[in-house]
């Protein structure tokens, strides 16, 4: 009983209760400061629209944000022929008008932005045929034109790639749709080939065919009865100029004209060549 009289006493007395009381308000203000504290770094209850920026102008990004106390930032450019360049493709936090949310203070909105420039890798086509340089330069969007040098060794080759006027090498980056000239070897005298037989082939076939020579161009000289697309197909070689004749020998460079029809019949009482 003396032990719980002198706690009571001690509880009571003015000096505990002054030093109690004392590190109750401690608390109180160390509560309310860090709490303040937070409250600013964290802008509590803040709740900022963001405005609406794709299809702007990044230009103008500045002038968007002006009075909303947020910044920006331009990610990467993607590249977009049909769109002016700097113009903001996307956006991220997106616009609160159809995203519904809203940020604090201080957020930085990200962009990304058109371009209508975009770097190519230049292929090595240099001793490539001309029909494979032109298929890679398509490929990757590049446009080209074709000159020709007198060369016996190089026939069909390309011997040189320019770009403005320059050799350009392989692994060079050059911007998508440059124009690229091709300088191919020429034999003027021609090399030798054998004469295909084209007799009782389609178009098509017969095109493919010429199409595998070295530098021959096949020419429909008429085709009687084709009046569409469907007759076209189902037509059939019956001449050629030059004309076939076993073991005939064509110059490379030259080209094969044909004449077909869709009443096709094998007069020589032969199929088709294969």
């Amino acid at each position: 009983m003396d032990i719980l009289k002198k706690l009571g006493n001690f509880v009571w007395s003015k000096s505990f209760l002054i030093n109690f009381g004392a590190l109750v308000l401690l608390y109180m203000i160390m509560f309310f400061s860090l709490q303040s504290c937070l409250d600013r770094r964290t802008h509590h209850g803040q709740k900022i629209s963001v405005p609406d920026m794709v299809g702007k102008n990044s230009n103008n990004a500045k002038s968007l944000l002006a009075g909303t106390k947020l910044n920006y930032a331009v990610l990467d450019s993607i590249y977009d022929p049909s769109k002016v360049a700097g113009t903001v493709l996307e956006q991220d936090p997106g616009a609160t008008s159809s995203t519904k949310l809203y940020v604090k203070e201080g957020r930085t909105i990200k962009l990304r932005v058109s371009k209508r420039t975009m770097l190519v890798e230049m292929p090595g086509l240099i001793d490539k045929s001309q029909r494979f340089a032109e298929g890679v330069l398509r490929n990757r969007e590049f446009r080209y034109s074709i000159d020709y040098r007198a060369s016996r060794e190089a026939h069909g080759a390309v011997l040189a790639q320019l770009f403005n006027g320059e050799n350009v090498t392989k692994g060079m980056k050059l911007p998508i749709g440059s124009r690229i000239k091709l300088i191919v070897g020429r034999n003027e005298s021609g090399i030798p080939l054998e004469l295909p037989n084209l007799y009782g082939l389609s178009i098509v076939e017969a095109k493919q065919r010429v199409d595998n020579m070295l530098n021959m161009e096949f020419f429909i000289g008429s085709c009687t009865g084709c009046l569409t697309s469907a007759d076209s197909s189902m037509a059939r070689i019956y001449t050629q100029s030059p004309e076939f004749e076993e073991g005939a020998i064509v110059a490379s460079g030259g080209s094969i004209t044909v004449v077909a029809t869709t009443e096709f019949t094998d007069s020589e009482g032969t199929d088709p060549p294969q």
